[in-house]
């Protein structure tokens, strides 16, 4: 059998933090119940982050909760903070997704505090969740810019590598290595990606890429050689960071699932799914920018690898 790969669709969260219209909560919940019903295993579907700041997510506990009541699926959530951590968890998420950035200058820009003042604030989200939801929620660490910043340029690899270690020591049940503003290269990825799924072990460790520089699917090509087997995306490559103005989005979730399938992977997902959901993201998102090859192309008629069963969550 071949060996399978997680998609992750953030779309309702990293897709939707820009964009002009302010969906409901009831597309919001279509858009987790069709990625899920395509074959998706995990979808992150909303940021606890202050309304003032981004009010798309002002209806978060909201979602969170309508995602977990859906089921067949892990409900995953963005946190930048203790407090949003403590709204997640209180909300019932399933996942709570940290995210902090290995760019000092990111890190202030984002969430206003350095970089060790949010690794504190992960060491203490993990006794808050070992305190009230042990076994019910898993944490994961994000290290966002960890292949360059848009507003620093560079960024060492040994203080991602640095961030990864102190994530591991701290209990995280999980990595996600993110490139937030599509600086890095497949070399630059094979490199770094390798050396962290050997920190690792036997924690999982994800990818997520963004397409700035049309490099995100070579990219994803590079760490599935390094090792990695699960990779964020979102529908229509939606999605971006507000420091890197005028980037594309994410990494495009129907090219993506392609892409896997075509290196002979499984993903347990049904590609022409997606793009029927794509169309209706698309009339609900009027004058937004969407990417992707096989929304527009279609499958080819080469093209065999159709959607197997889906795991259950912990398999």
């Amino acid at each position: 059998m071949a060996e399978r790969i997680q998609i992750r669709e953030v779309g309702p969260r990293d897709g939707l933090q820009l964009v002009a219209t302010i969906l409901t909560a009831t597309q919001k919940l279509e858009w987790c119940r069709r990625a899920r019903d395509a074959g998706i295993e995990e979808v992150e579907v909303t940021s606890f982050v202050p309304p003032s700041v981004i009010a798309q997510f002002a209806d978060a506990a909201e979602v969170a909760r309508g995602a977990v009541a859906l089921g067949g699926f892990v409900a995953s959530a963005l946190v930048p903070n203790l407090k949003g951590a403590h709204r997640a968890i209180d909300a019932g998420i399933q996942k709570v997704n940290y995210v902090l950035s290995a760019s000092e200058a990111h890190n202030m820009a984002n969430v206003r505090r350095t970089t060790q003042q949010s690794l504190d604030d992960f060491r203490a989200i993990i006794d808050y969740r070992d305190s009230v939801a042990k076994g019910r929620v898993h944490i994961a660490g994000g290290i966002a810019t960890s292949f360059g910043c848009a507003i620093s340029g560079s960024v060492d690899e040994s203080r991602v590598l640095n961030i990864a270690a102190q994530y591991l020591e701290m209990g995280a049940d999980e990595l996600i290595v993110a490139d937030t503003v599509g600086y890095g290269n497949p070399a630059q990825v094979r490199r770094l990606m390798s050396v962290i799924l050997k920190e690792a072990g036997t924690v999982p460790v994800a990818c997520h890429f963004h397409d700035t520089f049309g490099l995100g699917l070579a990219n994803v090509a590079a760490a599935l050689e390094a090792g990695v087997r699960a990779f964020d995306s979102s529908i229509g490559g939606l999605g971006g960071c507000p420091f890197a103005p005028g980037a594309s989005g994410n990494i495009d979730t129907e090219d993506t699932v392609y892409l896997v399938a075509a290196l002979g992977f499984e993903t347990g997902i049904d590609i022409e799914a997606l793009v029927a959901l794509r169309r209706d993201i698309e009339r609900w998102l009027p004058g937004e920018r969407f990417a992707g090859a096989v929304a527009k192309a279609g499958l080819p008629k080469t093209f065999t690898n159709r959607a197997a069963p889906a795991r259950e969550y912990g398999e």
